[in-house]
């Protein structure tokens, strides 16, 4: 059983307890067996989650403003986690003025009485006009017609959906530094967001909503969930390549030279891409492989060559020695 360091997230400080310091930011950390998240069932996983958030929020509560890093995010030793705080350091102080003073609230809505929404669409001129048509056919209704007709259904729910989501998004706007919409869970939810804000305008946002709840409050039922860590905007990602990985791209994209530049690999790519994309050879069934393989080994080689810029290298060199420097990539989670 491996122990290593459980990281939570980054803080502008250096003198929190069960910190490591690097300069005048730390790293919020846990001595913990080192176990890999992907493959943890998911109720272990949700209590990894929960217990991982109620660190943040503890953090938080106490009037530090943290970057969370990603679930499951472990160094070997108090070395490695310095060596990830140096390699980040540049961003994490890019990161920091962005969320200081600042909450996220998730905004969830969904329709009160969804059957009422679907039989409002159904009546919609079109499809009414189309179901009219069907039933008066003696030739009676297919199962195509079927699929038209749910096709048109969800096309016009889609549009209510959509007009409801962009007016409540462009409300709470107003009140906000950002927002990211996240996916929908099911058809029932109209707008599931996150917004950015100021701490001091939590009043004035919850208003907002309120006001929002107000106006709709026979079609539409909101939730907040919040204050919480911005893990929507700025959540950060430890990405430790392998020099194994690397060769194998540069051999892939037929690199040459042990010394390029990153808009150099980017030529190399689109040449390439161009050349083994499957719809340009639609005799070759390798094509696709191919193809595919060309995109993996010019996302390692990016992934590489942002590791270099992080540490101010303009070039990625093909050396073992020189790519153990910058084997850590810190970045803020897409």
């Amino acid at each position: 059983m491996a122990i290593g360091k459980y990281i939570y997230g980054i803080i502008s400080s250096s003198t929190y307890e069960s910190a490591i310091p690097y300069r005048d930011i730390a790293a919020v950390v846990n001595d913990a067996e080192i176990v890999d998240y992907t493959h943890m069932f998911k109720d272990a996983l949700a209590r990894a989650l929960v217990e991982h958030q109620m660190v943040i929020e503890r953090i938080m509560g106490a009037g530090y403003s943290i970057i969370p890093m990603r679930l499951g995010t472990f160094a070997i030793d108090e070395a490695e986690v310095k060596d990830i705080l140096s390699k980040g350091y540049g961003l994490i102080k890019e990161i920091i003025p962005k969320i200081s003073d600042k909450i996220a609230i998730d905004v969830v809505c969904i329709w009160s009485d969804f059957t009422s929404v679907i039989k409002e669409a159904g009546e919609e001129k079109e499809i009414y006009e189309y179901k009219e048509k069907l039933l008066s056919s003696p030739k009676g209704i297919t199962v195509d017609d079927q699929m038209k007709i749910g096709f048109m259904l969800k096309k016009a729910l889609d549009e209510k959906r959509e007009k409801y989501a962009f007016k409540i998004q462009d409300a709470l706007k107003m009140v906000s530094i950002d927002s990211k919409s996240h996916e929908l869970m099911d058809d029932k939810m109209v707008t599931n967001t996150a917004f950015l804000i100021d701490k001091l305008k939590q009043k004035e946002f919850f208003a907002k909503v309120e006001d929002l709840n107000a106006e709709f409050k026979e079609l539409l039922n909101f939730r907040c969930v919040g204050p919480l860590p911005p893990y929507s905007f700025f959540t950060l990602e430890i990405k430790k390549m392998q020099f194994n990985d690397v060769v194998w791209a540069k051999k892939r994209l037929e690199i040459l030279d042990e010394v390029v530049s990153k808009d150099e690999i980017k030529k190399i790519f689109h040449r390439q891409a161009l050349v083994t994309h499957p719809d340009r050879n639609p005799d070759r069934p390798e094509a696709e492989k191919e193809f595919d393989e060309i995109n993996k080994s010019y996302s390692i080689l990016l992934d590489y060559a942002q590791a270099c810029e992080q540490v101010g290298q303009g070039s990625l060199i093909f050396n073992e020695v020189e790519f153990r420097k910058n084997a850590v990539l810190v970045k803020v989670r897409g």
